[in-house]
């Protein structure tokens, strides 16, 4: 029979939201929105992501078996069940890239690892405080500081040879680094390749923290396909000697709301084979 399921994902900067079909074989991808927050209201946004996919598919809520939440979206009033993001993320990933065995998350305010087995099972964890200098936000603002556009900054990174180091952890005594770097005449290259170079450093430490020693260290959130953030955290980790290989996915944006909606889809079977369907969890779904 055929099962629906969404996954919504609340983050800081964007809401993410994915439709899933189940039935014989696997999950089925129908569906995927992204939306930058931009002071709007997360939660309505939320809705009106949702309610967009449904028309897309031609669907309605009652046709949609769960709606899994992750990140802020606990209290989305229309949802079903709520996931915690480190086990949704980690779903997601495996979802995306089979070989995935951590994954690093780095999103707006924080940066994380987390190893995982082949199923999206979170096995231990590690994540940044929000002050570091190691997140989306910190980018962006550094971005708008140069005078580049966000989807510049990887080409520019990479170009960059001769990195100029960001001693601080500090997001705001990292700013006042860059102001001091551009006095001097440092290229906007260099400075963005310095960034990227410490902020692989803490995400390599984080992925050795949790423990990961082979398979696919796979980058998901709002930087997964920075692909400077992504070249620098390969060669962090390759210093190291680690065999580990890290990957990016063009959907890596989703893992979170793909994790919601696949454990919402596991979920689901647990209840209805409990007999525990109807009241409350129906309602919500509806």
């Amino acid at each position: 029979m055929r099962k629906i399921t969404a996954g919504i994902d609340v983050g800081t900067g964007c809401v993410k939201a994915v439709l899933f079909e189940h039935g014989e074989g696997a999950p089925r991808w129908l569906a995927r929105a992204c939306e930058r927050i931009r002071q709007r209201d997360p939660y309505q946004l939320a809705e009106e992501a949702y309610l967009g996919l449904l028309a897309e598919q031609k669907l309605e809520r009652k046709d949609v078996a769960y709606v899994a939440t992750t990140g802020d979206g606990e209290n989305l009033t229309f949802a079903t069940g709520h996931f915690y993001s480190m086990t949704t993320h980690a779903r997601g990933a495996v979802f995306l890239d089979a070989s995935t065995r951590a994954v690093v998350d780095v999103g707006a305010l924080h940066g994380r690892a987390m190893r995982t087995d082949g199923r999206g099972k979170v096995l231990s964890y590690k994540m940044t405080s929000q002050c570091a200098s190691g997140s989306g936000q910190f980018l962006e603002n550094i971005a708008r500081y140069l005078g580049i556009a966000q989807d510049e900054i990887g080409a520019l990174s990479i170009q960059g040879k001769n990195p100029e180091k960001v001693s601080s952890i500090c997001a705001v005594l990292a700013e006042t680094d860059v102001i001091n770097m551009v006095s001097r005449g440092i290229s906007a290259s260099n400075i963005l390749r310095g960034i990227h170079v410490s902020m692989a450093g803490r995400l390599a430490s984080l992925v050795k923290g949790v423990a990961a020693m082979e398979g696919t260290v796979l980058m998901t959130g709002g930087l997964a396909l920075d692909q400077g953030l992504v070249a620098a955290t390969q060669e962090a980790l390759a210093e190291t000697r680690s065999p580990l290989v890290v990957r990016t996915h063009p959907d890596a944006i989703h893992a979170g709301a793909i994790g919601a909606a696949l454990w919402g889809a596991f979920r689901y079977d647990k209840l209805q084979a409990r007999g525990q369907l109807g009241g409350q969890a129906a309602g919500r779904a509806a």
